[in-house]
């Protein structure tokens, strides 16, 4: 069947159809085409078809209703203006060359295009008044008449890629050829009354065309350097401290780099959800996201409401800044362990998840196990929805992570903190768009290195800096004390503001050694302790089998009560294992006291088989009762309780279970008695000989202030009592028992951010365990002794935070840390353990100094992973230069600023003196809407 009409399927373009007019349809002298939309872009496929034909012409409608709009909104009468025509056109048509596709033919399309204007090969008319929906397209020869040949398409298609079908996916075009002369002629006398009324685009209108897009390659390399610069910062370029400012409270310090801090987080937080407020400790993470929050107020409403998620050490802290920045009445207030308060739905104290604007979560890195139960609460929470979309129309929560101390050991604790606020996969980072996917390959590598005895700082350096490139770097802010000191205005801020930022020098290992006798004992104790098969049975050691009954336990039903016994039994005797270890190289005192209580409590469990009562209660403290001898408590309680709280009796157990604790019990009785005769401890003694030579020393510490951390209660009050007994005094000792109590004490003592008449000296050495590890400031003291290794190595730099803190008097601050004896650490590997996760933390998020180890990687090459640290200093550099040739030359910036995006230029290398070849390549910026940007290094042979 023939028909006139033809449509875009099926190979069946109007490109197509032009091509075999042009082809078929002899001596065609003029070609006259209406269009509603013209765009450069798509004349490239068109222009071969056009070279030898004499006269074209191409009337365009532009959106009249953009220039009725704006006489209607002045109140005035539309009169056709032509200039007004012609802008309109020339905009739509700038717009156009913009937003082309980065192709070579494209290009050159466009270029002829302007060419072609100029050189009059083509005739270009804007209507002025009439919204042209029309599309038609007339080819005739020189003296048409209704004997000669022509034709006339109409329809759908416009004078575009998609119109001309060129695109692998064009629109769905529908358009009829006809070739009546009629038809032609009917088509040409309209061509011709609308030509009349329009206006012309001269070459003049066009040849600016060039200059005013991306095709300029008049720009200096400079000029697009700065241009880059302009577009890599951002907003960030026009910081002005008084607007953030306006913000703070009078009674605090104005200091830039919080400033800047806050204008860059709102932006984060704006635009990824969320982001982490990572600035080393002591530089005021409180006071920036009070900032952040008081601005999310005035920009989302007054209605807005805050969470506010923090340790409890830190309560007091929250509330009297919040209070301080005037958003109490927006805000809530939660510890980490009460978060059920908020889920609870009937508790009048906190409004439902969902009314909820802004989570903000302080020490965010104790969320870092997403198998927690605290963890699944708190995502509940932060991905619940808001009831009242933003003022943006946006329903997703904004969520803080504050934290010094992010990642504490394994890739997984960052990805699970970023799920708070990203979705794992679909993430809108620039770079990862599955973080899942991203992650898993690297946990895997970083679980098999765990393994190895041998420390490969390298290995870790290496899966710490992709993460850092690819997803911390667009979500976090962090500053060290050497960028603030590195950078000009925050240097002369700081310095205005009389702050000091004091010299942490190298940790001081301080090491102690045992007699013979004593080291056959430690190594005997360490050999029972851990002792273990390829498969982690013990071996002739201790099985701790006193936590392990449920393994032992006969019926499925039972032990399915307790879900992967085996599983849950071997994490039970590690952690027993490893704390008694620690206890060990703690004091030997603190591993007496556990030891005795490991050996009172396996004998509780031999004689609850001897009374056929045994009692597994993993929700009630069972040897409180017994050590009480209230075993008729004991099971109204379990009675109460019921679930997985159940007394069982001597044959509901595996034959052999009793004899192994029997065993245990044994070998734990000789323990006891053997450390029973050691009664002097040399890690003591030590401490007691370098207390006034080294740690007490003027020369090091001018203020005569001590802090000395340890985990253990029973060390800091062993030793505190040690020193009393000779003599030295105004000593205070800190633990969760007493810590609220002798808050104000603390302060008075310790804290020099307290009025200066208010300090009190009637305590010098404050011996405290991590209960002071965060949420308070001991810097009238510089010298941190770490009497025992922390398990987790972030408490580590979290410790020494509490003396490297804004408003210290001292120069210079020092560490020292108790190292573990050769024997255990074998055994235990803390040190290793406690380099290596502090080595994947330096390559992921920088650090000033070294924390334990002077095998640590420290220095410009170190502590932001080599790459991070020059990088983080080098941003900040690029950002003053941009702003001072923008406060030196304003209107040579203003001029840079508005030079097109995409623009290029280039240079040959050999007429450039202060060329840096770059692994023979070149580099790219690419931005897109919604991104900040990234830098792509390509190969120039691409």
């Amino acid at each position: 069947m023939s028909t006139k009409f033809f449509t875009n399927k099926s190979n069946n373009s109007l490109l197509k159809k032009f091509e075999g007019v042009f082809k078929n349809l002899p001596n065609i002298h003029n070609f006259d085409a209406l269009v509603g939309y013209f765009r450069a872009t798509g004349y490239f496929k068109l222009r071969p078809y056009l070279e030898n034909i004499p006269e074209i012409r191409i009337l365009v409608g532009i959106n009249v209703d953009v220039i009725l709009e704006k006489y209607h909104s002045l109140g005035q009468q539309h009169i056709i203006d032509p200039q007004e025509t012609k802008d309109e056109f020339i905009k739509k048509l700038k717009e156009d060359i913009q937003g082309a596709d980065y192709s070579k033919d494209i290009e050159e399309g466009i270029v002829q295009f302007i060419k072609d204007i100029v050189d009059k090969k083509i005739t270009i008319k804007a209507h002025p008044e009439k919204n042209l929906h029309a599309k038609i397209y007339i080819f005739k020869p020189k003296d048409f008449n209704e004997y000669s040949t022509g034709s006339v398409i109409t329809g759908s298609s416009n004078l575009t890629e998609s119109g001309l079908g060129s695109r692998e996916k064009s629109n769905y075009e529908f358009n009829v050829e006809l070739r009546d002369y009629d038809d032609i002629r009917f088509a040409s006398e309209e061509f011709e009354l609308l030509w009349s009324e329009s206006v012309d685009i001269l070459p003049v209108d066009i040849s600016g065309l060039k200059e005013d897009t991306y095709l300029n390659d008049k720009f200096t390399p400079f000029e697009l350097y700065i241009k880059l610069l302009i577009e890599y910062f951002g907003k960030r370029i026009e910081y002005d401290p008084t607007n953030i400012d306006l913000l703070l409270p009078d009674k605090y310090k104005r200091l830039t780099y919080q400033s800047e801090a806050a204008i860059e987080g709102y932006e984060k937080l704006m635009k990824y959800n969320g982001f982490f407020l990572a600035d080393v400790v002591g530089l005021g993470k409180t006071i920036v996201a009070s900032i952040i929050a008081k601005k999310f107020v005035f920009e989302n409403g007054y209605h807005s409401k805050i969470l506010i998620v923090y340790p409890p050490a830190l309560e007091d802290n929250w509330k009297k800044t919040i209070k301080d920045f005037h958003i109490d009445n927006n805000t809530y207030f939660v510890s980490t362990g009460s978060l059920h308060k908020v889920l609870d739905g009937t508790n009048r104290n906190y409004p439902n998840p969902n009314e909820y604007d802004l989570i903000v979560i302080d020490e965010a890195h104790k969320f870092r196990n997403d198998t927690s139960n605290m963890y699944e609460k708190l995502q509940t929470i932060t991905k619940t929805d808001r009831r009242i979309p933003g003022s943006n129309g946006d329903t997703r929560k904004k969520v803080m992570l504050l934290s010094a101390t992010p990642l504490n050991n394994h890739p997984a604790d960052i990805e699970n903190q970023i799920y708070l606020f990203q979705d794992k996969r679909n993430a809108n980072l620039p770079s990862v768009k599955d973080l899942q996917a991203f992650f898993q390959p690297l946990k895997d590598e970083y679980d098999e290195l765990k393994k190895d005895d041998i420390l490969d700082i390298d290995k870790v350096k290496a899966i710490f800096d992709k993460i850092r490139d690819k997803v911390i770097e667009p979500l976090v802010i962090r500053r060290s004390r050497t960028d603030i000191v590195n950078n000009e205005d925050f240097k002369k801020d700081i310095e205005e503001q009389g702050i000091v930022f004091p010299k942490i020098n190298p940790p001081n290992e301080v090491k102690y050694e045992f007699d013979d006798a004593l080291s056959v004992l430690f190594d005997s104790t360490i050999t029972m302790l851990t002792s273990m098969d390829e498969n982690r049975n013990p071996v002739d050691g201790l099985g701790f089998y006193r936590y392990r009954a449920i393994e032992y336990l006969i019926n499925e039903e039972d032990r399915k009560r307790y879900g992967d016994v085996t599983s849950i039994s071997n994490r039970l005797s590690a952690i027993m294992k490893t704390l008694l270890v620690k206890r060990l190289e703690s004091s030997f005192y603190a591993f007496k006291m556990s030891l005795s209580r490991l050996h009172r409590n396996t004998k509780h469990m031999i004689k609850m088989f001897e009374d056929d009562k045994v009692y597994v209660a993993p929700d009630i403290d069972v040897n409180k009762y017994l050590n009480e001898g209230n075993e008729e408590a004991l099971e109204e309680k379990i009675n109460d309780k019921g679930g997985n709280n159940q007394i069982y009796v001597a044959e509901d157990f595996k034959e052999d279970f009793i004899e192994l604790l029997k065993d245990d019990e044994k070998k734990i009785k000789q323990l006891v008695e053997d450390w029973k005769k050691i009664d002097y401890d040399p890690k003591l003694d030590k401490f007691i000989a370098d207390l006034k030579s080294k740690f007490l020393n003027k020369k090091n510490n001018h203020s005569g202030k001590l802090v000395v951390f340890s985990e253990s209660k029973e060390t800091i009050e062993y030793v505190s009592d040690t020193l009393h007994d000779i003599g030295v005094n105004k000593i205070l000792t800190i633990s969760a028992d007493n810590r609220k109590d002798k808050f104000p004490i603390i302060l008075e003592n310790f804290d020099a951010n307290q009025e200066k008449a208010d300090w009190k000296n009637d305590y010098n050495i404050i011996f405290t365990t991590e209960v002071l590890a965060e949420g308070i400031n001991l810097h009238r003291s510089n010298v941190i002794v770490n009497y025992d290794v922390p398990w987790n190595s972030t408490r580590l730099m979290q410790r020494i935070g509490r003396v490297n803190r804004i408003g210290t008097e001292a120069d210079e601050l020092h560490v020292f840390n108790f190292y573990p004896s050769d024997k255990s650490d074998n055994q235990i590997k803390l040190t290793n353990t406690a380099i290596k996760k502090l080595q994947a933390f330096h390559s992921a998020f920088g650090e000033d100094s070294q924390i334990y180890s002077q095998l640590e990687e420290v220095g410009e090459a170190g502590l932001y992973g080599s790459k991070l640290k020059e990088e983080i200093n080098e941003t900040l550099l690029f950002l003053q230069e941009l702003r001072d040739f923008k406060k030196n030359n304003i209107n040579k910036f203003n001029q840079i600023k508005n030079i097109p995006k995409k623009s290029r230029i280039s240079r040959k290398t050999s007429n450039v003196d202060s060329f840096i070849n770059v692994d023979n390549a070149s580099i790219t910026y690419i931005k897109s809407e919604g991104h900040p940007g990234v830098f792509y290094k390509t190969d120039e042979t691409m």
